[in-house]
């Protein structure tokens, strides 16, 4: 299985800067809230996905924000990683406080301040090497690295910290091919409490809805 099968809908990012949301599970209107939002619908290793293309962070906060909250109707088992969507005052990335990177099975995270260090040791991650790689102190299975890093990440941004999370897909093509239908629904429904996504830019944090919290 794969990290982007474990929730109801995934919102993750490319290495080629598009912003991508699979469903994994049937979502009322789900289609034409995508749509309506600018992402365009497309086959890729036999799942149905929507894109947005490369554009600026503003613009695809607003679009993938859009279509959130539309989606936060009917599931909020739903989860954000895009890096895509994080605005920013500056034209280029400073190093962020903490980096994680995801694959279906491993998670490994580096800090570059002492407040970041503390966090990820917070969250249960362990340091190696000279103390700014950490990863889990236990193995884990997807859908709690996954959420691992959504808890994580959250609490960052709650805390002012700067996140960056990198999950090795190269570009549209490579996402994940779907999970076996027998074995995937019992792990995917797994789910991590308390980590409804919040919205990342001022503007989208006054329409938050009460009760929900969007992660950026």
């Amino acid at each position: 299985m794969s990290f982007v099968d474990v929730p109801d809908v995934f919102i993750g990012a490319t290495e080629d800067a598009h912003t991508f949301v699979v469903l994994n599970r049937p979502v009322p209107d789900a289609n034409r809230l995508l749509t309506d939002a600018g992402f365009t619908t497309h086959k890729v290793n036999g799942r149905t996905i929507y894109l947005l293309p490369p554009t600026t962070a503003e613009e695809a906060n607003e679009q993938a924000g859009t279509a959130m909250y539309g989606l936060l109707a009917h599931t909020h088992d739903l989860v954000d990683l895009s890096s895509t969507t994080q605005c920013s005052p500056h034209a280029t990335e400073p190093e962020p406080d903490v980096r994680f990177t995801l694959t279906d099975t491993t998670l490994t995270a580096t800090a570059i301040t002492a407040e970041a260090r503390s966090l990820l040791e917070q969250h249960g991650l362990t340091p190696s090497g000279h103390g700014t790689s950490y990863q889990p102190a236990t193995p884990l299975n997807t859908a709690d690295l996954l959420y691992a890093v959504v808890r994580a990440e959250a609490h960052a941004h709650a805390l002012g910290i700067t996140v960056r999370v990198e999950l090795g897909i190269p570009t549209p093509d490579a996402i994940p091919v779907p999970s076996d239908p027998a074995t995937g629904p019992a792990q995917r429904r797994t789910r991590c409490p308390d980590t409804t996504p919040v919205p990342r830019s001022p503007a989208s944090a006054s329409a938050t809805a009460p009760g929900t919290e969007r992660r950026h």
